[in-house]
């Protein structure tokens, strides 16, 4: 272990830590990822070596500004409005770190282009004890009964995340885009329509809840029983990234349509069903 320039590395890795972080957004796989509101936190972003804890507003900025596609080093400082020996240092720290990655411009070789090359995938908050404490309770009594048990250690690895202190959301959203992408093979719909009939029968036929699809224009998409959340208790936020991580999966790997899927009413937040509403819609690839 060693600190140099800032950074804390660990076996080769090197790692800084944040202290303020703004609302911004990273794109990231086809997952649409909110990151924390100033505050005292560690934002966590995956590489092809390991995790990195990220600091500083300005490096943040950058990877917000590259998560809509490659930049130059011009557009870069513009959109920054740091001076270009500012912005110079942080792209080499995130360079160093594997965050991103330089290359040269194919119709001009004195320009260089940046492109993001790491994942936002969890970051700091206060810990939350309480909701993992009643789970744990909960799970003593439930041992004989399959369903409900295996249900309630799916809540205890949830909110044990946020016992420790772990905002778990991002990485449980990128689970549920790997899975959703990988499964969604097994659908044989080539259209939009179709596939939404075929991803509500696959919700009912693995009892993971009552589908309903509201409105396609936008889409709306209700589920009642929520395998995910229906057990529980009301925590005041939604809790199925998971799912909307899986939903926009399904729908990327057999359409090639990269959209966000974002839950606005949940169990978690105090409601009797849980509703997923598409955001935004990218494009078709």
């Amino acid at each position: 272990m060693d600190i140099h320039n800032g950074f804390l590395t660990i076996n080769n890795l090197q790692i800084n830590s944040i202290r303020s972080l703004t609302n911004i957004y990273i794109y990231c796989n086809l997952s649409f990822i909110t990151m924390p509101r100033a505050g005292d936190h560690t934002a966590l972003f995956s590489t092809d070596h390991g995790f990195i804890a990220l600091n500083g507003h300005v490096k943040l900025k950058v990877l917000d500004f590259l998560r809509t596609g490659p930049k130059s080093f011009d557009e870069i400082f513009k959109h920054t409005g740091k001076a270009k020996s500012t912005i110079s240092v942080h792209i080499k720290d995130l360079k160093s770190c594997d965050l991103l990655e330089e290359y040269t411009d194919s119709c001009d070789k004195r320009k260089k282009i940046y492109r993001l090359n790491s994942q936002y995938m969890a970051c700091s908050q206060e810990p939350i004890v309480k909701h993992y404490n009643n789970i744990l309770q909960q799970i003593a009594s439930s041992i004989d009964n399959e369903h409900t048990f295996l249900n309630l250690i799916f809540h205890a690895i949830r909110f044990g995340f946020e016992a420790h202190g772990i905002n778990h959301v991002p990485i449980l959203k990128k689970i549920g885009t790997d899975i959703g992408e990988n499964i969604s093979i097994n659908f044989n719909s080539t259209d939009l329509d179709g596939l939404l009939k075929d991803i509500v029968n696959f919700w009912k036929i693995h009892n993971m809840g009552d589908m309903s699809i509201i409105d396609t224009d936008p889409l709306i998409i209700i589920v009642y029983n929520c395998f995910d959340c229906k057990s529980s208790p009301v925590v005041g936020k939604t809790l199925c990234s998971f799912d909307e991580g899986l939903l926009e999966g399904i729908i990327f790997g057999k359409l090639g349509l990269i959209c966000n899927i974002k839950e606005t009413e949940c169990y978690g937040n105090g409601y009797k069903h849980c509703l997923f509403v598409m955001q935004d819609l990218l494009n078709f690839v």
